[in-house]
């Protein structure tokens, strides 16, 4: 074998001081001169670490024994953390798990000298049992004659052998045997590659991806389980514009922007909406008041989805407008507008990585903007945004990186960061949301 095919040989089990904490969670040590990333292991930890992958710049590592523990480990909630790659941080404190992720973010913008002039409490809500939508893996395995449902494991392809799931909302996670047993008596239990997941405060839809036409049994099986177990039933024989109502004949999920609102809007179990209720609540109402509407305000809402921000703001304001990348999420906030009477919003349907500055929307005034972009970030509308001149920025973020790289185009046109706000939207995991106010 030549010099440059000889794989790197891997190391035995060594014990370690863990200095820091990466933006995935993972703790992070040295050793023999190649950074390790460590799974389950907290700063300022002794532990023994086994390595499990190397490569030329980097190791992964998993925690042998922990030899010295931070004050703020705790035992995992779920027997399945070590295996299923759903979660990263069961083992962390709720309370460190928000100062940990704030602290990323905090030194991120230090590192890009971007000042912020007030940072503000995190929003929190419950950290089990809040995942509304999910998407779970089906795998029926010949060898062993079981069916698996749930999450992939952790860095492997293969669906964890997992019971249950804490972070699922209760209806789902404490009962996926219950889904185990249902498909596995299916003449298709092997051509069922998942099952969407979608909930709002009183209905909880389940959604079957099949390869294959599905027998009569088939869906009378699955028709008795959703009356038998109060879910919702629907099949996707291809793609989602293929998604059809087995049980019952009538299916309307909503979910309300505001807890204390009269707004309530439709989604479809394919469409983008927060997976933790509680958190989109206060999110809204924190973005609300910090956009300080007022009634002959106009305002841009970038990035609208289905109208999570966009219609309560309309609720306060002369007009809003709403972009989105999304055509078919375009018409359904449409629909939900006129659902509620909301006639002073406007929707387009715009690619934002793709700037058309001749767009109508392009070419107005707009007193306060709001954004809540994908974890790519809105790099390429923020530059024009101090054109529609704002006064006010509120920007969502779920992607740490892409904030702090579009805070630094917004700073540098001259906007101030003026508040920054973690949001526990996804406990138990490493993934950060944040909200950043900017002002001129």
């Amino acid at each position: 074998m030549s010099r440059r095919n000889r794989r790197p040989s891997i190391p035995e089990p060594f014990e370690t001081v863990i200095e820091g904490l990466s933006h995935e969670g993972r703790g992070i040590c040295h050793h023999e001169g190649k950074i390790v990333f460590v799974f389950s292991a907290l700063p300022g930890e002794r532990v023994k670490v086994r390595i499990n992958k190397i490569t030329t710049k980097y190791a992964e590592a998993s925690v042998v024994e922990v030899l010295q523990a931070s004050p703020h480990r705790i035992q995992p909630h779920c027997a399945h953390f070590t295996v299923c790659g759903g979660c990263s941080m069961q083992h962390v404190s709720a309370d460190y798990q928000v100062e940990l992720k704030q602290q990323s973010v905090l030194q991120m913008m230090q590192h890009a000298n971007i000042p912020i002039e007030q940072v503000i409490p995190p929003l929190r809500a419950a950290v089990w049992g809040y995942r509304r939508k999910a998407r779970l893996g089906v795998k029926f395995v010949r060898k062993k004659q079981r069916l698996l449902v749930g999450f992939r494991e952790r860095n492997q392809p293969y669906l964890a052998d997992i019971q249950s799931c804490p972070v699922l909302i209760e209806r789902v996670g404490q009962h996926l045997d219950d889904l185990m047993a249902l498909v596995t008596e299916l003449d298709a239990k092997e051509t069922i590659p998942q099952i969407e997941v979608a909930a709002d405060d009183e209905n909880c839809l389940l959604v079957f991806r099949h390869l294959q036409e599905l027998s009569a049994a088939d869906r009378e099986r699955l028709s008795v389980f959703g009356q038998q177990h109060n879910f919702w039933i629907q099949l996707q024989p291809q793609g989602p514009d293929s998604v059809q109502l087995l049980y019952p004949e009538q299916q309307v999920l909503r979910f309300k922007p505001l807890l204390d609102g009269d707004i309530a809007i439709r989604f479809n179990a394919a469409d983008f909406t927060q997976v933790n209720a509680d958190i989109n609540h206060q999110m809204i109402r924190q973005a609300l008041d910090f956009l300080q509407l007022k009634a002959g305000d106009r305002v841009l809402d970038l990035f609208c989805g289905l109208g999570n921000f966009t219609l309560p703001m309309a609720r306060l304001t002369q007009q809003v407008i709403g972009v989105e990348g999304d055509e078919a999420m375009v018409a359904r906030a449409r629909e939900n507008a006129l659902e509620h009477g909301i006639h002073n919003s406007e929707y387009f349907a715009a690619d934002l990585t793709q700037i058309d500055r001749s767009a109508p929307w392009m070419k107005q005034h707009y007193d306060k903007i709001l954004l809540d972009p994908p974890r790519s970030g809105a790099f390429e509308i923020v530059q024009h945004l101090k054109s529609l001149k704002p006064s006010i920025i509120v920007y969502v973020s779920c992607q740490p990186s892409s904030l702090v790289r579009d805070a630094r185009v917004l700073c540098d046109a001259g906007y101030r960061l003026t508040h920054f706000g973690l949001m526990d939207m996804f406990p138990q995991t490493a993934h950060v949301e944040s909200m950043a106010v900017f002002e001129i």
